[in-house]
């Protein structure tokens, strides 16, 4: 039934993980999708075309539109263990617009993902997914200031001038995402060749906002939510006082372990983004935001005259403080500086405020320095909240 496309797909040999796209030519995709193209049953049908290669493989098609009339092709091949190998995409008649292969080690663990030429064989450029973290100047083991996130990219010098480390220059933080000493900024669950990058961009924002300290970096535990017991612990044990947490999702379960592990630990402050669903927090939650934590506190974006945000999370039960971050100067993984906004940017320069107020008064409780951040606060317009708005959480006013 499957004709020529599955005589074609038996050429396509692979070697092993590090080389399974190594056979694949511009030519031969081409082809692959011309077939795929001749067997689409119906435009309604959107599902890719599958089949096997002779030694196990598969490959996988997708036109957009599903028909002969397809104006995009997107091409992934999997080795003989079901890893992906090799991503292209494919315009008509023939004309590849972008490929991206992946780099793995002898463990199958992807190393890298290579940006191909329209060659298939030139490599104009490679991206690390869990690189080495450079040697850092030395350090003090006591930390006060944490990020949780999906990684920094620890490469740039930007970023590595505002990390925490030892008196050996080790990283002060972990990847509970890989469980390893990386915590690299990476979030592959929708792509792994096109995976996404959150952490540095925020944590861009908390390096402005917090002075000179220093920054222990964590990557979250997506796989196992649970393992949040483990993260706070750990920061517990460096002495960690205020932890920015610019994420969230709709289901409480995901949260339990970590409230929990917050709730032990008082004198740790969590601020945390309110979310970016246009949506009232008292009737429709989203968490960690919406937890009942005497410890934490949930943070909204507005412009710079104190209108809420669009799509910012409001809550007058649940969340607390509406700070200016509808256009933050950031820099993102690759370096490139810009401006965005939200409330994952919004959460960070409260952080910041909250950091700079314990620096001035190192022995200021949790409780104080919510004060400090609840006595900053004016009313605001149109925006149901627990306490207020901080026009300019960049001052330090009040210290």
């Amino acid at each position: 039934m499957l004709g020529r496309l599955s005589l074609f797909l038996a050429c396509l040999a692979f070697a092993g993980p590090a080389s399974a796209s190594d056979s694949v030519t511009v030519e031969r995709l081409c082809e692959l999708v011309a077939t795929a193209a001749q067997q689409q049953p119906s435009a309604q049908n959107a599902a890719p075309i599958e089949l096997a290669t002779a030694d196990g493989g598969v490959a996988r098609v997708t036109l957009r539109p599903p028909s002969s009339g397809w104006r995009m092709a997107i091409a992934q091949v999997e080795d003989r263990q079901g890893s992906p190998a090799l991503l292209a995409r494919i315009m008509p008649p023939c004309k590849l617009v972008e490929a991206r292969r992946l780099q793995r080690d002898t463990t199958g663990a992807v190393t890298a993902v290579e940006i191909l030429e329209s060659d298939l064989a030139t490599v104009r450029n490679t991206e690390p997914v869990n690189p080495p973290v450079p040697e850092l100047a030395a350090g003090n083991a006591h930390v006060r200031l944490a990020h949780v996130d999906t990684g920094v990219n620890y490469l740039m010098p930007d970023v590595r001038e505002r990390l925490a480390s030892d008196a050996s220059g080790r990283l002060l933080g972990y990847d509970f995402w890989d469980d390893d000493d990386r915590p690299f900024d990476i979030d592959p669950r929708r792509n792994i060749f096109l995976p996404l990058h959150h952490g540095t961009t925020v944590f861009s924002v908390l390096a402005r906002e917090s002075g000179d300290e220093p920054i222990a970096v964590y990557r979250f535990p997506a796989p196992d939510m649970c393992r949040f017991a483990d993260l706070v612990s750990h920061m517990a044990a460096l002495g960690v006082r205020v932890v920015n947490m610019s994420m969230g999702s709709f289901d409480p379960a995901d949260w339990d372990c970590f409230a929990g592990a917050a709730a032990k630990h008082p004198d740790m402050l969590f601020v945390v983004s309110a979310g970016n669903d246009g949506r009232n927090l008292d009737q429709a939650p989203v968490y960690p935001a919406a937890l009942p934590l005497e410890n934490m506190v949930t943070v909204t974006s507005s412009d710079d005259f104190g209108r809420i945000g669009r799509g910012s999370n409001v809550g007058a039960g649940t969340v607390d403080i509406m700070v200016p971050a509808e256009r933050v100067g950031v820099f993102d993984h690759r370096g490139v500086r810009d401006e965005t906004g939200g409330t994952s940017y919004a959460a960070p320069r409260v952080a910041g405020l909250a950091m700079r107020f314990l620096a001035a008064n190192p022995e200021a409780s949790t409780a104080d320095i919510i004060a400090f951040l609840v006595s900053r606060t004016r009313p605001a317009s149109g925006a149901p909240l627990v306490h207020g708005w901080i026009p300019d959480p960049s001052d330090d006013f009040g210290f």
